[in-house]
């Protein structure tokens, strides 16, 4: 039984366009910006919790030894999280594949339709992921993508650990799939 084509961008070419953002990338950082690292993004991540929390506790952000040493700003990588997003959304758009899920199907499945429950799960582990990815220093789209294109070694160990460490969870989560 041949499975129908769910529509999406084709691998192939999704995967070579990436691969020449990253040497894009590469270059601006380098070249342009005068950085002597590849990209990354997940500071920024850190960096707009602080612009918040400036709002709400400033002077808590000012005595923050982290927030010292990474300065509080919007730069150039927090606009880079920006068009990740805006271009996750319009390739989603462009290809069709864009649509609303308060619960994804295989969650649902095993878990019931629970919106705050897939709410408070989703919160917490992108607590985990972020405290992963600030051990790590680098989250795995930038060991994956600016480390492997390095041949980097702890990009291979980072990553190697993420993927190793997923599908242990998931295995554990969603238990063994039946045929």
């Amino acid at each position: 039984m041949k499975k129908k084509d769910s529509g999406g961008w084709n691998p192939y070419l999704a995967g070579a366009l990436v691969g020449v953002l990253a040497i894009l990338s590469a270059y601006a950082t380098t070249v342009w910006l005068g950085k002597t690292s590849y990209l990354g993004a997940s500071t920024t991540f850190v960096r707009g919790a602080g612009v918040i929390e400036q709002q709400i506790a400033p002077e808590h952000v000012q005595a923050n030894e982290y927030f010292v040493k990474q300065k509080v700003k919007v730069d150039w990588q927090f606009m880079l999280v920006l068009g990740i997003f805006a271009g996750a959304f319009i390739a989603s758009c462009t290809d069709k594949s864009f649509k609303l899920e308060s619960v994804p199907p295989t969650w649902e499945k095993h878990f019931g339709p629970s919106v705050g429950k897939r709410a408070v799960w989703a919160f917490l582990g992108g607590i985990v992921a972020m405290m992963g990815a600030r051990m790590a220093s680098g989250c795995p789209s930038g060991h994956g993508l600016s480390g492997m294109m390095q041949l980097s070694v702890s990009a291979f160990v980072a990553l190697g650990m993420f993927f190793g460490v997923g599908i242990i969870v998931a295995g554990f989560i969603y238990g063994r799939r039946s045929r």
